[in-house]
């Protein structure tokens, strides 16, 4: 396998973002191949500072790179030869089998949808976080932010691609479905929630269990939370921020360790023809590391194939009903 990445994307790339890459090295088999895409003259020098050998790489050089300021569809047009463009560019032709970077969200976002495209059917791909739950396994929170205004239609589908990622890349095999909610009746919350409850109550695409409260987060009852991206992101960085508060007053345990987000690296673009992942701008070396180890599990877990064929079996019904919520 050849896992491309962005050697130059993240706040602290491209000192964290290669030794990230030598670390994954380590643990990676011999038969795949990370690929650096960036500026090859400050790779090499990275590399061989931290006394690693850079023809173990693949590199590619890059000589732009899309900052975190620049507009994303204007900075993919006028940035030809950065790394994001070149990677995106050098996924769709198949020189590599997945890319990821922890660069401008929104240009991999831009570069997902129009270099790559969505698999057929998708209305909106989307992006997740991961809630460890107290019995030792994960919920699946979707969408953390790719789609702050959302309509029920795709909330509905939120719970396909989450139920698809839970099953292939955490083993769940019937994850069950919630509606993120302020209550757990079916004439609760906001207009957009109660739509999207009758869409999802009446889903054979997916096992729904219904509306679910955030206090349900941890205790083992859901294992897809679905939201909007706008809730879905207050949501991940609030729990960013709280784990940031107990390790500084020396709180934390085995469980709550499971809360740094380092130990994730990125999360897939569900719903595109490929293996994309995004990586948190402020990545370190450790959570660059197991953002191109979890990008090889998406890509062997199969997760836009399988996407692809539940697409082909999709019964989702009509929305005419629904007024304009």
């Amino acid at each position: 396998m050849k896992i491309g990445f962005d050697a130059m994307g993240g706040d602290f790339a491209p000192d964290a973002s290669i030794g990230g890459a030598l670390l994954a090295q380590e643990e990676l088999p011999g038969s795949d191949r990370i690929v650096l895409i960036g500026d090859k003259k400050i790779i090499r020098s990275q590399i061989e500072d931290r006394g690693g050998d850079p023809e173990r790489f693949d590199i590619v050089h890059a000589a732009d790179v899309i900052t975190m300021g620049d507009p994303p569809t204007r900075a993919f047009s006028r940035k030809p030869d950065s790394s994001i463009v070149r990677g995106f560019r050098m996924l769709k032709c198949g020189h590599i089998d997945a890319f990821s970077s922890a660069g401008n969200t929104g240009a991999m976002l831009v570069g997902s949808i129009y270099s790559v495209n969505a698999v057929q059917g998708v209305i909106r791909p989307a992006t997740t976080g991961i809630i460890p739950q107290e019995s030792g396994g994960v919920a699946v929170l979707i969408d953390v932010g790719t789609n702050p205004d959302t309509k029920p239609d795709v909330l509905y589908q939120f719970g396909l691609l989450g139920s698809i990622y839970a099953r292939y890349v955490y083993g769940i095999q019937r994850p069950r479905v919630g509606l993120l909610n302020i209550g757990g009746e079916a004439d609760k919350g906001s207009l957009l929630c109660q739509s999207a409850f009758r869409l999802m109550n009446d889903s054979t695409d997916y096992h729904f269990i219904g509306n679910v409260e955030s206090r349900d987060f941890f205790r083992d009852k859901v294992d897809v939370i679905v939201c909007d991206g706008f809730t879905g992101n207050v949501v991940l960085k609030n729990m960013e921020a709280m784990f940031r508060i107990m390790v500084k007053r020396g709180l934390v345990d085995d469980y709550f360790s499971r809360f740094n987000y380092e130990n994730y690296g990125g999360t897939p673009i569900l719903g595109v023809n490929s293996t994309v992942l995004i990586g948190h701008g402020i990545s370190n070396e450790t959570a660059f590391k197991n953002m191109i180890l979890h990008s090889k599990s998406v890509y062997e877990a199969g997760i836009s194939d399988h996407l692809r064929a539940a697409m082909d079996q999709y019964t989702q019904g009509d929305f005419s009903d629904l007024g304009d919520a």
